[in-house]
């Protein structure tokens, strides 16, 4: 491809580059300033200038880079009010999409710049109303961009600036030959950015395809420690996992969030907060469009301490003051577990994150310790909570022993298998909140759907 590769490390803090020294507009720089900030993160230092020029980029970073930011305010900085639309932004899911543009209104208030969102769950009706009053931004899921321009009520022939944000999810989803699609159909002449968490062969041959001579920056590429967040675990029952919730709540100041497997766990954990009198709200793939968007809003706002999610909200929080995340049931795979816990630690600031292990899910839990390059604190021995782990597979011998400051006895992925604890039964891996697809045709569910694996979101300043 011919493109340049730069790694960034972190920088001291005297040496942290100022908004006003990259090259923006004043309008934009006032929009900056009215959200408190005036120091660029590193990502933000380092496109910034990149896509002002004219190039385009790829770009790798994880939860709390401010990549939200990178690519939103050279855009704000480029494009001109009243002339149409010149800028899209794609994003997997709804709730990633309405973050994004929020955060956009905020940064580009002082621009007279307007945006508009789309993604399926939404009437149709209210998208083309919003595009009839006349927009230079469109944020939109794939599915419901083809939706707007096979109707015309949206062209790409003016757009000098397209974002695919989040793209390794997307193509998780399934969501390639849409994009492609709607990229053949936008000018050769525009400036293109990629932004993914991780670069796997797909990623690299569309950035190959439709990017030219892409700058490529990997920040943190290699992290997925969750570093800076206090990381802990507790080998439980499942039936004391309330009692445990509740307890370490009672401790949290700040705002928590509490991550299901399962929309019906859910609900039930939302329902058990409510009966112990917390201000708790809930989001899960059942949920209309609208009691979703008025539980986030209310999260964001504050109105609400705790919010019980699945994991099809966990790329769509971006809250300062969240201290706790709870990870009540052991996600099933790697990543949504760092995806999870991102949700705390924002911008620098302190956070936590607990998981419960249940008996059936040890096996999951092993597989993610893997991957954790930080401390784990182990709340069996520091609370000396002695739990015995039957053994599925050997249900007549002597019961292990977790914690209390004995032995940690290793346990296989295989450990988690087999009689009641597998993979479908009790509360082993079959459950799982995930993505649908939200495609182009027939069926659409860019919703949680149990039984599927899920990733969260995750943007930010």
């Amino acid at each position: 491809m011919g493109n340049e590769l730069y790694r960034h490390c972190l920088r001291e803090e005297n040496k942290m580059t100022k908004f006003k020294d990259l090259g923006l507009k004043e309008e934009v720089l006032r929009g900056i300033t009215d959200q408190g900030f005036e120091e660029a993160f590193e990502i933000q230092e380092a496109v910034i200038p990149v896509l002002l020029s004219g190039r385009d980029v790829v770009g790798q970073a994880h939860t709390g880079s401010g990549k939200t930011a990178a690519f939103a305010l050279s855009m704000l900085n480029d494009i001109t009010p009243k002339k149409g639309i010149q800028g899209l932004i794609m994003a997997p899911t709804r709730e990633l999409a309405m973050q994004i543009s929020t955060e956009i209104k905020k940064m580009g208030k002082h621009t007279g710049i307007r945006i508009a969102t789309v993604y399926g769950g939404q009437g149709m009706g209210i998208q083309l109303d919003a595009l009839h009053r006349g927009v230079e931004i469109i944020v939109a899921t794939p599915g419901r961009l083809i939706d707007h321009l096979k109707r015309g009520s949206i062209e790409l022939g003016d757009i000098t600036h397209i974002v695919l944000d989040e793209a390794d999810t997307m193509l998780d989803m399934g969501f390639v030959d849409d994009i492609q699609f709607i990229l053949d159909l936008s000018p050769e002449d525009r400036v293109m950015s990629l932004f993914s968490a991780t670069m796997p062969t797909a990623i690299l041959r569309l950035s190959e395809d439709y990017l030219h001579n892409p700058k490529q920056f990997l920040l943190d590429a290699d992290d997925l420690s969750g570093e800076g967040i206090d990381q802990s675990f507790l080998v439980i029952k499942d039936r004391d996992k309330f009692k445990y919730l509740l307890d370490f709540i009672k401790k949290t100041r700040g705002q928590s969030v509490v991550f299901c497997s399962t929309k019906y766990r859910t609900r039930d954990v939302a329902k058990f907060l409510h009966q112990e009198k917390y201000n708790a709200v809930a989001i899960e793939g059942d949920m209309s469009q609208s009691r979703r968007e008025q539980s986030m809003g209310k999260f964001r706002s504050g109105k609400a301490d705790i919010l019980v999610a699945t994991d099809v909200a966990s790329r769509g929080i971006d809250v300062p003051k969240v201290e706790l995340v709870v990870n009540y049931d052991v996600p099933n795979q790697e990543m949504a577990y760092f995806h999870r816990i991102g949700r705390t630690a924002r911008a620098g600031a302190e956070g936590k994150a607990i998981t419960f292990v249940s008996y059936s899910s040890v096996g999951d839990w092993n597989i993610i310790k893997r991957q954790i390059k930080v401390p784990l604190r182990d709340l069996n021995q520091e609370m000396n909570i002695e739990i015995s782990i039957p053994d599925p597979l050997k249900r007549q011998s002597s019961p292990r022993r977790y914690g209390g400051g004995g032995s940690r006895s290793n346990y296989s992925r295989g450990g988690s298998r087999g009689g009641g604890y597998g993979r479908g039964g009790g509360y082993g891996r079959g459950g799982g909140g995930g993505y649908g697809r939200d495609n182009r045709g027939g069926k659409r569910r860019d919703n949680d759907n149990d039984g599927k694996n899920s990733y969260g979101g995750r943007s930010r300043w």
